[in-house]
């Protein structure tokens, strides 16, 4: 166990507010403890000599427990949490409700909740959860229905009400788990305290949750990188709309976060992402008992045509392949099967294959070298045993050790099969697609085992001069900058085009003449930001016509804004945009995982066609490069259609040195440089724009 053991291993637990009441929370929080836990549970109420024929206490600091479970009125949770501390308990479950979910009062005592536990280094799940299980010690510390059987999952989630949901399912399907956490409000402990704690903990095979929000995601990433180094982690995490963000934040005070944000955050960290409950335990379920494959090819043996091709769709769908056979295995498989039979992937054994054809096909694909798992896949015949297949599957599991799916199909008659392979840890599913996609998660989680992970490069920099750019726009009413921002583009090293920010004609002919050939013009105001609507751009300009240029580019921004703040007219050099690729490079700050960095397509179309790819910064030169391969046009960076390839070594090098910009700088809530040209010889940041907090500055 880790640091959390008093929380899922303790002695003697407290229940503050136990009563015999029926409906209470408090009877059914003493029923389930009483039910099957190890330990002595001692009831505190000042009101009652005994609950459940056991001597009551009148308050927690005579309980003499390692867990108190609080369900008292929220007035006087807080008063009790401090008396725990104060007797030296050192976890604390509240399941009270009435805190940050419900508004400023609440927020104001969740806070004072939060004070007391820091003071007394308690161990708080809560408030407003429905509490904890630990399967091991037989602890039952929640108000649901029904208890947990035990497995080698631990499962964190923030809604009390879903647990109650899996654990009804689950019990159904005979799926158990070691721990059970209702995070709550997660005011003291979060998902990241129990993936370390749970990544610590020998007993704990694979760990899964449903989240809401990530309080910290930059810790959240640091510590599930750690732990996925040997223990899954597979989450759904709900909010991926609009609407179910805000329902989110309804539901339990989180601020969600942008979905691009956690489904860059949760990759970086090592977690499997899953879209529904289905996946979340297909995926655990075989992450739990399978060995790892050697290689993302599978073999598909199967006495049915049409759900081997819907098995073989479904793989072409995912990051796994159809394996190729041996010469060897070609020919074994012509020995076994009837002329009719398919000896190529998917395998099929015919429908008139009795026990000993299909065991003899799925012992052969399990043989063969090229094979990293195997799909068994059958429908129900007259001259088929199920559970025969079942018990064979086992047996040849065992003895290749390599990764099995099995994909039983049909009803009552499976049910008994399913037991038998599920016993020996290989997961049935009813539908192709889902054992498809619990091999895939096996692959997926082998490749995040192999991760090496870089450090970020950090580059020198001229830091003061960041400061004192920022600080320029102090006073403004909106906190922009514009492309007079370029000065922080260089100072962190970012190739920019020759050029200057002016404030009268004769100024710009001065800067145009020190430029070899025409230039470009733009406008520079924090008010006008997307220039070329207005005419607020000026290109091939010669040095003869640049002092006109500057008097109708100030005129045109008058007219389409009169109040708007001119600060003067950028003349710089022309970027041969023919021979480049246009890309941007961008940063939104995120209130859970902080700095979003963004790469794609850039130049007018990155709003219509939106091709991009997102990381948490910092990013080390690993992670900005897959950046650079991600998106659909990565072919044009790397010489599609004849094209010289661009310098993709200083798209890289950009991401990083705005990677760390944007690190340094908290205050820079968003910036973006586009177009980012790269050509083949080298890249330059034409424009820019960004969005200053004037508190962080």
């Amino acid at each position: 166990m880790g640091e959390l053991s008093a929380l899922f291993a303790p002695e003697r637990i407290a229940v503050v507010g136990a009563t015999e009441r029926e409906g209470s929370v408090g009877r059914a929080i003493m029923q389930n403890l009483l039910d099957a836990f190890e330990g002595d549970v001692v009831p505190v109420n000042p009101g009652k000599a005994s609950v459940f024929g056991i001597t009551a206490v009148d308050g927690v600091g005579e309980a003499d427990a390692d867990v108190a479970v609080v369900v008292v009125p929220p007035e006087i949770a807080v008063d009790v949490v401090r008396e725990a501390g104060e007797a030296g308990i050192e976890g604390v479950v509240v399941i009270t409700a009435g805190f940050g979910e419900t508004g400023s009062e609440g927020a104001t005592r969740e806070a004072e909740l939060i004070e007391v536990a820091e003071a007394y280094d308690i161990d708080l799940v809560g408030p407003n959860s429905l509490g904890i299980m630990s399967t091991p010690v037989g602890m039952n510390a929640t108000f649901g229905p029904e208890n947990a059987l035990s497995g080698r999952m631990s499962f964190m989630s923030q809604s009390g009400a879903f647990i109650t949901a899996v654990l009804d399912w689950a019990n159904a399907e005979g799926i158990g788990f070691k721990d059970v956490v209702s995070l709550g409000n997660k005011a003291v402990l979060d998902e990241s305290d129990f993936v370390r704690e749970w990544g610590d903990d020998e007993d704990t095979d694979v760990i899964i949750g449903y989240l809401e929000g990530i309080d910290d995601g930059q810790e959240f990433i640091e510590t599930a990188r750690e732990v996925t180094q040997e223990t899954p982690i597979v989450l759904v995490k709900s909010g991926r709309t609009d609407a179910g963000a805000q329902a989110a934040s309804s539901h339990t005070g989180t601020i969600a976060g942008s979905d691009e944000a956690y489904e860059a955050g949760l990759e970086q960290a090592g977690v499997i992402r899953a879209e529904s409950v289905q996946e979340l335990f297909d995926a655990a379920r075989v992450l739990e008992n399978q060995p790892l494959p050697e290689t993302d090819d599978v073999a598909v043996v199967t006495n049915a045509g049409g759900p081997g091709v819907m098995s073989t769709d479904a793989i072409g769908d995912s990051r796994l392949s159809m394996a190729s056979f041996t010469d060897e295995t070609l020919d074994a498989f012509s020995e076994a099967l009837p002329a009719e039979g398919n000896i190529y992937n998917p395998v099929d054994v015919v429908g008139d294959a009795d026990n000993e054809r299909f065991r003899d096909a799925v012992d052969v694909a399990l043989g063969d070298d090229n094979v990293g798992s195997v799909i068994v896949l059958s429908c129900p015949t007259a001259v088929l045993d199920y559970g025969q297949l079942a018990a064979d599957t086992v047996e040849l599991q065992e003895k290749h050790r390599k990764p099995v799916a099995a994909c039983f199909m049909g009803g009552d008659r499976v049910e008994p099969a399913a037991e038998i392979l599920s016993d020996a840890g290989i997961p049935n599913y009813f539908d192709p697609a889902r054992a498809v996609f619990g091999l895939d998660a096996l692959s997926r989680f082998r490749d995040i085992t192999e991760r090496e992970y870089e450090s970020p490069t950090t580059f020198d920099v001229d830091r003061e001069r960041v400061r004192e750019i920022l600080s320029s726009v102090e006073g403004r009413a909106d906190n922009r900058l514009g492309v007079e921002a370029m000065g922080l583009l260089d100072a962190y090293g970012i190739p920019t085009p020759d050029g200057e920010i002016v404030d009268s004609p004769s100024e710009a002919r001065t800067v145009a003449e020190g430029i070899d050939g025409d230039v470009v013009m733009k406008i520079v105001s924090p008010d006008i930001l997307h220039k070329s609507d207005i005419g607020g751009v000026k290109v091939g300009v010669a040095d003869a016509d640049v002092e006109d240029a500057y008097e109708d580019l100030v005129s045109r921004a008058r007219n389409y804004q009169p109040d708007a703040t001119i600060i003067g007219v950028q003349v710089q050099e022309m970027v041969d945009l023919d021979s480049g690729v246009e890309t941007i490079v961008g940063m939104n700050r995120d209130p859970q995982f902080g700095p979003l960095l963004l790469f794609g397509l850039g130049g007018i179309f990155v709003e219509t066609l939106e091709d991009t790819t997102f990381r948490v910064a910092p990013v080390s030169e690993s992670e900005a490069e897959a950046m650079t391969r991600e998106i659909d046009a990565a072919p044009l960076l790397r010489g599609a259609r004849g094209r010289d390839p661009a310098d993709v070594a200083g798209v890289v090098e950009t991401i990083q040195r705005l990677s760390q910009l944007v690190t340094d700088f908290p205050s820079i809530l968003e910036l973006d440089i586009n177009p980012l040209v790269a050509t083949p010889d080298g890249v330059e940041a034409v424009d820019v724009r960004l969005t200053v907090d004037p508190d962080e500055r």
